[in-house]
């Protein structure tokens, strides 16, 4: 059931907060990553303040800590829900001018600043479900920004309801929203202690009733060859061309499995990400995923024993092997916590949606945050297409999942 006596902002909420370019950069070292991002965070602090809720603030890493007080005199759990507000390095996000398709029927779109950019149902088959939603485009230069824009102006839709409805019985609830979640940085410098929270929730998914409760575990890899450098004229028996070793070490990788363009479903992977160097050094940087923990350690032998083999192949050649952990599995946290899930598909059902459990082939916010204290599911906010011109989102997908946060945060209030 729709909620009562309230007109949805989400829709405006996102189509303003999608003009503003938030891209994160992976080569920056800085905190948040671009300075462009707390643009938003600026809009959403004073959004908040709007809205009725004065515990707002916007720290100097680029948080947004946000409170909307408890209604209920019970001991409720404090939930946090989180979004982030950069966008991917994939695609521009600079320019976005977002477009509203009003009553999709069902035919291509066509993008009007670049006709070649085509959304239709052929590449998008969960376009069809949404067949009479009004769908959200960019204009066909940018990415939209849906992830995870739509996640933001869910969740202070969700705030704007439930400022104007207090006899909703809830207990406290903290906002969160991180930038650089894009380059896996989301939660590098959140204050777990000032957050306060005890369980949480991302709005970070895609499909309506989609509820996504695992992810990969994940490291980082790097290998890097050392060779020797000598006079190419008077080399022989000298030289050892990193270069060539790199190369050929790449060469070994299987092409027909082990990789991400052969695995799906819960099929883990190891990954290239980049390679750069020159004679005497070249470094390739992997990425490395599988949903067991325990193998990755696998996946980092069996790069270790080409790292072998290609030592073999140039003597007088000499390795490094760095290994960094990345996030971890939320399900290994999750399953110690099953309310968390439980809760989160009573309000689906509320809602009107059958929830479907999913496992995310990637990572979240809520994997850091789950490690970090926070056990933190992931819930759909119909967010499609990302990282691309063709990304896509329901209006009607958004305001459904406001109206799942309103029974997920009265859900936990009735059962404590």
């Amino acid at each position: 059931m729709a909620l009562l006596n309230y007109e949805h902002t989400v829709a405006s909420r996102f189509m303003r907060y999608v003009q503003v370019d938030t891209q994160s950069d992976p080569t920056s070292q800085s905190q948040p990553s671009t300075e462009k991002q707390k643009d938003l965070s600026r809009v959403l602090v004073n959004d908040l303040l709007h809205i009725g809720i004065s515990d707002v603030e916007l720290d100097e890493h680029g948080y947004v800590y946000a409170t909307i007080p408890a209604t209920s005199d019970k001991d409720v759990p404090v939930l946090c829900y989180c979004s982030h507000v950069d966008t991917a390095p994939d695609c521009s996000g600079t320019g976005v001018i977002p477009i509203m398709h009003k009553k999709y029927d069902g035919n291509d779109i066509v993008l009007p600043d670049d006709n070649s950019v085509i959304i239709n149902t052929k590449n998008h088959p969960y376009l069809k479900e949404r067949i009479g939603d009004d769908i959200i485009t960019a204009s066909g230069k940018t990415l939209l920004g849906a992830d995870d824009k739509a996640g933001v102006a869910i969740i202070m839709d969700l705030a704007a309801y439930l400022i104007k409805h207090p006899e909703i019985k809830h207990g406290k609830i903290r906002i969160l929203f991180t930038p650089d979640e894009e380059i896996g940085r989301g939660v590098a410098a959140v204050d777990m202690a000032k957050l306060g929270a005890h369980f949480g929730y991302t709005l970070d998914g895609g499909e309506r009733g989609h509820l996504e409760g695992e992810t990969f575990s994940a490291d980082a890899a790097m290998v890097t060859f050392h060779g020797v450098s000598a006079h190419p004229g008077y080399a022989k028996g000298k030289m050892v061309n990193a270069i060539k070793a790199a190369s050929a070490f790449v060469a070994m990788l299987p092409k027909e499995e082990w990789c991400p363009e052969t695995t799906d479903g819960m099929q883990g992977f190891v990954h290239p990400v980049s390679i750069e160097g020159g004679l005497e050094k070249a470094t390739v940087q992997f990425i490395v995923r599988d949903f067991e923990t325990a193998k990755l350690a696998d996946h980092e032998q069996r790069l270790k024993d080409l790292v072998a083999k290609t030592v073999e192949q140039f003597p007088g050649l000499t390795t490094t092997f760095v290994v960094k952990e990345q996030y971890r599995n939320m399900k290994e946290i999750l399953d110690q916590h099953p309310q968390v899930m439980d809760y989160a598909e009573e309000a689906y059902k509320r809602a009107g949606m059958t929830a479907q459990r999913m496992s995310i082939r990637g990572g979240t916010d809520g994997s850091r945050l789950s490690f970090m204290g926070l056990p933190c599911p992931n819930l759909f906010t119909g967010e499609m297409g990302i990282h691309s011109k063709q990304e896509y989102v329901s209006v009607q997908d958004m305001e459904m999942a406001v109206e799942t946060l309103v029974h997920l945060a009265g859900i936990w209030e009735e059962r404590a």
